[in-house]
């Protein structure tokens, strides 16, 4: 019985918790405790996945692009590091500076016999 309880202290520990918990709070309080905890593990990565996301757009409107020698940098530098040219903020090239006869796609009607 003495190796019985060395050999297993964690679990005859946790089982007297259990033991105590139960009758005071009731079976109610320990699914919820479980809920929470489950619920904490499931929002937690995706949290972090949220916050990879908004680092990932701050990161991506720092570039720069040389229109000279296609060299990226980071930074507020106005001239490019290689070449000396002035830079152009990637993120300005997106497709709202376009016309809208440019982006789409003009398709004529045919009467099929």
């Amino acid at each position: 019985m003495n190796y019985f309880l060395k050999a297993n202290k964690n679990l005859v520990t946790y089982s007297l918790i259990l033991l105590l918990v139960i009758p005071i709070f009731g079976i109610n309080f320990f699914i919820s405790f479980l809920g929470n905890i489950l619920l904490l593990l499931f929002l937690i990565p995706v949290l972090l996945i949220i916050l990879a996301f908004i680092g990932f757009n701050s990161y991506k409107s720092k570039i720069n692009k040389c229109n000279n020698c296609g060299a990226i940098s980071l930074g507020l530098s106005e001239t490019c590091m290689n070449c000396g040219a002035t830079l152009e903020n990637i993120s300005n090239n997106n497709q709202f500076d376009k016309k809208p006869c440019e982006s789409t796609i003009e398709v004529k009607a045919e009467e099929v016999n």
